[in-house]
């Protein structure tokens, strides 16, 4: 059986807004134009995958129990603020000289291939895709020379949305256990391992292909390209090297997010920042969905 979410486990929606009025560098990310182009990337994807996270997760909200409910709505409120800030970020890297348009025309197609599927396997999608973005939070909050040498508005607009990764990282599979609650354990499991391993491969390669674009506009191109950015991402820092046991773990039949406990690294932020924010006490009246 699956592991569950800790009982006393509260969303906390920080509505803040990063960057506005300032003129974003083209390397913003330490000067470098790989690691500029990489997160620049990412940046991209952001709007429109977290509006599909929304819409899948949404859709489940009406039948869940009041906890998971209650989850779900802040889970929502935390991706439409990130989405906004997401959405300034990559003005601002247009502005600084990215043409993100091919990038945003390329996430557009897969979300509709996506939309397209049947309820739960959207709702698959949107617990993989949390999942990476769980784990790579992780690192960026326990490595800080991700953003160490990035303009501290930057820097901090990615340590928020790792916080908030982190804190709502198992919204979506919870709700994939209440939308599966009457399946076998063995059907749930092929279910999650078939999705990851097709999302996995799906993200890895448009992510790569995204960030060799930028590059190209830099004039960076061709096998040098490809090496400086195979570098970065597996050998230093090597963020796709260090996720890769967390990734793995999704593989394990009982599974669950919270297996790993990092509310540290939220507290942490909290503390260093004061950014409590406003958050929905949990109903301890019930559990979370854990079939």
């Amino acid at each position: 059986m699956p592991g569950k979410s800790p009982a006393d486990l509260a969303l906390t929606v920080r509505d803040r807004r990063f960057g506005r009025g300032q003129k974003m560098p083209h390397h913003w990310l330490a000067g470098d134009p790989v690691a500029s182009a990489w997160f620049t990337a990412l940046s991209a994807s952001f709007p429109r995958g977290e509006a599909m996270f929304i819409a899948a997760v949404k859709a489940h909200r009406d039948a869940a129990d009041p906890v998971l409910a209650a989850q779900i709505r802040d889970f929502i409120r935390q991706e439409v603020n990130h989405s906004r800030e997401h959405l300034a970020f990559n003005r601002a890297a247009e502005d600084a000289g990215y043409d993100l348009a091919a990038i945003d025309a390329r996430v557009a197609a897969l979300v509709a291939m996506t939309e397209e599927k049947p309820p739960v396997i959207r709702l698959a999608i949107t617990a993989a895709l949390e999942h990476f973005t769980a784990i790579f939070s992780h690192q960026f909050l326990t490595r800080p020379e991700h953003f160490g040498h990035a303009d501290g508005d930057l820097a901090e607009l990615w340590r928020w949305h790792a916080v908030e990764e982190i804190e709502h990282k198992a919204v979506a599979f919870d709700t994939l256990l209440h939308a599966t609650h009457d399946w076998t354990a063995r059907r749930r499991w092929l279910l999650r391992a078939v999705v990851m391993a097709d999302v996995s491969r799906r993200f890895l390669r448009n992510r790569w292909v995204d960030a060799l674009e930028l590059l190209a506009q830099d004039g960076i191109t061709g096998w040098r390209a490809s090496w400086r950015l195979f570098a970065y991402l597996w050998l230093k820092p090597g963020i796709l090297t260090r996720v890769l046991p967390a990734w793995a773990g999704w593989f394990a039949p009982g599974f669950h997010p919270w297996q790993t406990d990092d509310r540290h690294l939220i507290a942490g932020y909290q503390a260093n920042t004061g950014q409590a924010g406003l958050h929905s006490p949990p109903d301890t009246s019930a559990s979370p969905a854990s079939a």
